[in-house]
């Protein structure tokens, strides 16, 4: 079933804040408080909706420094590049990508020597040509989960 704006109103607000109450979410939309249980049932059943979870705020006990990795590959090269990424525990997203990357890697990093490391080890993978990093300095929004 295709999503109507109420529907994607109420995944806006679910996404400002996952915890937000039917009755609360209802009041917002303009709408019953059944309604938003339905369609938030809805919603899960068609996969729109595949969880809800906590986003942690920076403290001491999370990594600090995330970057965002072009990548450049030789031709034919994907499939084992991925299989030695997806072995970081700091890579986060991997994407494929058009225009002048390959793919766009997210990586979290406790220090800058951490990340300077995987640097490194991404760079020194058979099949990589080149890498170009964006170092996060703040995020100014964030909506994923």
């Amino acid at each position: 079933m295709a999503k109507d704006q109420t529907d994607r109103d109420l995944i806006t607000l679910l996404q400002a804040n996952a915890r937000e109450s039917t009755a609360n979410l209802a009041r917002k939309l303009g709408i019953a408080r059944t309604t938003v249980v339905a369609r938030l049932a809805r919603l899960e059943r068609e996969g729109v909706i595949v969880g809800y979870t906590v986003r942690l705020g920076l403290d001491d006990e999370r990594p600090r420094v995330m970057a965002h990795v072009g990548i450049t590959l030789q031709p034919k090269s994907s499939r084992d590049v991925i299989r030695k990424l997806q072995k970081l525990p700091e890579l986060l997203q991997l994407s494929s990508v058009s225009g002048e990357f390959d793919y766009i890697a997210v990586l979290r990093a406790d220090t800058t020597a951490r990340l300077d490391a995987l640097l490194d080890e991404i760079g020194e993978i058979d099949g990589v040509l080149k890498t170009t990093t964006s170092v996060v300095l703040a995020v100014r929004i964030d909506r994923s989960a």
